[in-house]
């Protein structure tokens, strides 16, 4: 049976950490959280807030060479649920990142964003027309 959600992992390119820690940490107010030490020399970066875990997993270049096949998935994205939405977007919005509102979810309010490698990203507040 399943019990909770651990965590959820978004892919990113080699060598984005920097700017995935300035956009988990300063914008979404995350806090970054070791990577066992064996899965640390993989790269990537890990951010928790609460009960909530992002892995940020660097996607390496196909077996037998060739360029990093990473791109940021169009649809899939984690659902972030968030209180006070209106001040968590203008402070999104003031880290320079994307703020596009959908009234789409009734009884919601929301919005998506992107971090700086393009990951999709949902915010929803509940129990809100």
């Amino acid at each position: 049976m399943l019990a909770a959600l651990d965590h959820v992992q978004l892919a990113a390119p080699p060598g984005s950490e920097d700017l995935l820690r300035t956009f988990y940490v300063d914008a979404l107010g995350m806090t970054e959280i070791p990577k066992p030490p064996v899965l640390a020399s993989r790269g990537g970066c890990w951010f928790q807030a609460g009960l909530v875990q992002l892995h940020l997993g660097i996607e390496d270049a196909p077996a037998g060479g060739g360029e990093c096949s990473w791109r940021p998935s169009k649809k899939a994205h984690p659902g972030l649920r968030v209180t006070g939405i209106e001040a968590y977007a203008a402070r999104l919005e003031a880290h320079g990142a994307p703020v596009t509102w959908d009234h789409d979810l009734p009884g919601h309010r929301r919005f998506y964003s992107t971090d700086p490698v393009g990951n999709r990203l949902e915010f929803l507040e509940p129990g809100q027309a």
